[in-house]
């Protein structure tokens, strides 16, 4: 009887994981629309005061942003949550007017752009699919991700300064392949038991494929770009 009882027990639990998993793909699949909405934002303003100021606006956009996931943090549990998971998707969405205005000055822009859609959408698909097996364990990749991550952000902050497009290269790559360590790693992780919140596993989700998007462009903009 008792080995009946935890069986049912972990069928329990696989339940709870897979709504979870459910949950956040749904989430995640709603939070592209204010994206896109303050993409489409960002693509009218002008950016020369960030561009004139690059350090400061980094640092004014991490505390503001690093803001926002504290308060998702702490409403994860309600609905204001979510709320506050969308309004931060649209403000991410408006900073990727810089980055679009530049790649769609250029002849072959807007195909270079649909191509590092689709690369991420493959990557993730990709990537989500292996990491969605229980019986795969990536926990032991978070610390070196962490590291990685933090070398990239301080390489980038150095990189504002010096502006070495080689550089600004070299820190997309290796970001590519953090953040797409990082969608094996969060996807793992739901599965696995270890997010049990929905509302958390969007925003690391979305995080992760956001700055693999924007890598790979850069990316493929310094490498395929068409000026003339």
């Amino acid at each position: 009887m008792s080995e009946i009882q935890v069986l049912g027990r972990e069928g329990q639990v696989n339940d709870a994981q897979q709504r979870v998993l459910r949950n956040t793909y749904a989430l995640l699949g709603v939070s592209m629309v204010p994206t896109v909405i303050g993409a489409y934002v960002g693509l009218q303003m002008n950016f020369g005061w960030m561009a004139a100021h690059p350090f400061m606006f980094f640092i004014g956009f991490m505390a503001v942003m690093f803001g926002l996931f504290k308060l998702i943090a702490v409403n994860q549990n309600s609905g204001l949550g979510v709320w506050l998971l969308l309004a931060m998707t649209f403000a991410f969405g408006i900073m990727l007017g810089p980055i679009l205005q530049h790649a769609l000055h250029l002849r072959n822009g807007a195909e270079i752009v649909g191509l590092a859609a689709a690369g991420t959408g493959i990557t993730f698909l990709t990537l989500a699919g292996i990491g969605s097996s229980p019986a795969r364990d990536f926990s032991g990749i978070g610390k070196f991700l962490m590291i990685g991550l933090v070398l990239a952000i301080v390489a980038g902050l150095a990189n504002l300064y010096f502006q070495v497009p080689a550089l600004s290269l070299a820190i997309s790559g290796v970001s590519v392949l953090i953040f797409s360590g990082y969608i094996l790693y969060d996807v793992n992780q739901i599965v696995r038991g270890g997010q049990t919140n929905y509302v958390m596993a969007t925003l690391n989700l979305y995080l992760d494929i956001y700055n693999l998007f924007v890598n790979l462009l850069n990316i493929l903009l310094a490498l395929l770009g068409n000026r003339e």
